[in-house]
């Protein structure tokens, strides 16, 4: 039996042409899943018009005080976002340190990718903003 190895493609949202032809570039694989994740948690619910529920409340829980209580407020809600609204993606790893100095969270996530056979690592800095 054949193994079928799928391909992941997005558009790349830094909208660059592809080269030889007048369209916008795609990314794939490993990149296409992890552009999916950061805009998965920088998107809060009822952003979207026909999909009022996709997204998180990283937001509002980034204007709490910066403490190791937020920030295994922020583990669950990473958790449970990704877990929800990401198939393509099995997190194995989810690591949030408060960064007081920046009133800032250091998130750092490992995850497999379907049909990968390494896991992925991507680290954030989550910051609120006005």
């Amino acid at each position: 039996m054949a193994t079928v190895n799928k391909i992941y493609s997005d558009i790349d949202f830094t909208f660059t042409k592809k080269p030889g032809a007048g369209d916008v570039a795609l990314s794939y694989d490993a990149q296409a899943v992890i552009r999916s994740i950061r805009n998965l948690l920088l998107t809060r619910h009822y952003e979207r018009l026909f999909n009022p529920e996709l997204g998180s409340n990283l937001d509002l829980i980034l204007f709490e005080m910066v403490s190791p209580i937020t920030a295994s407020a922020l583990q669950r809600e990473i958790e449970n976002t990704i877990s929800n609204y990401e198939p393509r993606a099995t997190l194995t790893e989810v690591i949030v340190s408060a960064n007081p100095d920046k009133n800032a969270y250091d998130v750092t996530l490992t995850f497999y990718i379907e049909n990968a056979s390494l896991p992925t690592t991507v680290t954030l800095l989550l910051e609120r903003n006005r």
